[in-house]
């Protein structure tokens, strides 16, 4: 299979700006991006992912991620579940944050009990990304065991966006119309190393690969595969 690149965990916070808990998402994902985790997480803008960017979409497919709501519509964990797949951790604020949401504020100003829910949520979201990427850490530096050296305390952190760190798509023509497949260039510089020339038998192994990474209808996989084929000949001698 293709080498993906460095897995991080994806944060997706929900957009809700009508009460006090979609505040506490996103500041608390800010935390743990900017502060808690900053070299373990990235952030995946919800607006785009529902709208259809590929970079984003890939992310969350190929990277465990983690959904914050505010509340119990679960708009950014039913967003990723639709387009990507179900979500690793899925956090409801409205069920964690405290009983009583009139104490934390309104969503434009939160109260210190707001403010606290929001340390609360970003360390249990901290917590989540330590489980899923096998982290444990030592508390006194902030870092993980056996992790990355450290970087120069001089340099800012900011945080991260999955469109830098995301998984290669390219589009190609299907049946008339442009398709965006997840992950396709590294599956032909994969199958070209290989030395696995164009051919009919190539051809039912990248669709295998293909398949792996990306929905292919049924009805519609003969094109596919025409499709692919195509584009991989193409590769293929752009290559020698």
């Amino acid at each position: 299979m293709p080498e993906l690149p460095k897995k991080k965990v994806g944060l997706i916070a929900c957009s809700g700006e009508e009460i006090p808990e979609g505040t506490i998402t996103r500041l608390a994902v800010r935390q743990v991006l900017e502060s808690l985790r900053p070299e373990q997480t990235v952030t995946i803008c919800l607006p785009l992912f529902l709208a259809g960017g590929e970079g984003d979409r890939a992310f969350a497919r190929f990277h465990p991620t983690i959904t914050v709501d505010g509340c119990a519509k679960r708009c950014a964990a039913r967003g990723t579940e639709m387009y990507s797949g179900k979500p690793a951790v899925s956090i409801v604020v409205s069920n964690s944050a405290h009983p009583n949401s009139a104490a934390l504020g309104s969503a434009r100003r939160l109260s210190g009990a707001g403010m606290q829910a929001v340390r609360d949520v970003a360390d249990q979201i901290a917590g989540h990304v330590d489980n899923l990427l096998g982290l444990k850490w030592d508390r006194r530096s902030g870092r993980p065991i056996h992790g990355s050296p450290p970087e120069e305390e001089s340099k800012p952190r900011q945080a991260a966006c999955s469109c830098g760190s995301g998984i290669p798509c390219q589009a190609l023509c299907v049946a008339g119309r442009e398709v965006t497949l997840i992950a396709l260039p590294l599956i032909f510089s994969q199958f070209r190393e290989a030395g696995k020339l164009p051919s009919d038998s190539t051809k039912t192994e990248l669709m295998q690969a293909v398949k792996i990474y990306n929905p292919v209808p049924s009805e519609e996989e003969a094109a596919y595969a025409q499709a692919v084929m195509q584009e991989y000949a193409a590769f293929c001698r752009g290559s020698n």
